[in-house]
């Protein structure tokens, strides 16, 4: 006996509506997505919006934080890199922070979003928390971790992509 169960669209059998369970496969990544743009807004937003942070000296400085880790990281050349111009660093990383976050908080080029932030997660987790021991107390790795699903599946549902793809797909 065969059973005339359709593959396509998500699992929608025959035509029905899907499911609780299909409804939660399809938007299992949501919850991910809102966190991480959250969390990554948040960040960027809070970096620059403090005061110091983008000086190379003093309590609170990304260059105090920078010569902080250098001798105990796992690219000590990446954190002479940034110490050499500590604002600009500083800088680029709070922007990127709020670049990725809005993307994938949007669901807008997720998938290159998702890319940045877990660039930014590994290199922060190689740099600032790679003395963390052991090395899964590391609050950065976490992080990259989480970013690879979004990297890997995108923003298939209530994001800004979908409703790109979706009207490229009915202007054919």
């Amino acid at each position: 006996m065969t059973h005339g169960y359709r593959t396509d669209g998500y699992g929608v059998l025959g035509g029905e509506r899907p499911g609780l369970r299909e409804s939660a496969t399809r938007h299992a990544l949501l919850p991910l997505r809102i966190f991480l743009g959250v969390t990554f807004i948040y960040a960027g937003i809070d970096k620059l919006t403090q005061s110091g942070f983008f000086s190379a000296t003093g309590s609170g400085s990304v260059g105090e934080m920078m010569r902080g880790v250098r001798d105990s990281s796992a690219i000590p050349a990446l954190v002479d890199l940034a110490l050499k111009n500590p604002a600009g660093f500083g800088y680029a990383i709070a922007i990127g922070e709020l670049a990725v976050g809005l993307g994938a908080l949007f669901g807008l080029l997720t998938r290159i979003a998702a890319l940045g932030g877990a660039l930014i997660s590994l290199s922060l987790w190689l740099t600032v928390s790679w003395q963390a021991t052991p090395y899964y107390y590391g609050n950065d790795l976490p992080y990259l971790m989480a970013w690879l699903p979004l990297v890997l599946a995108g923003a298939p549902t209530f994001s800004l992509d979908a409703v790109l793809a979706d009207r490229r797909r009915r202007m054919r």
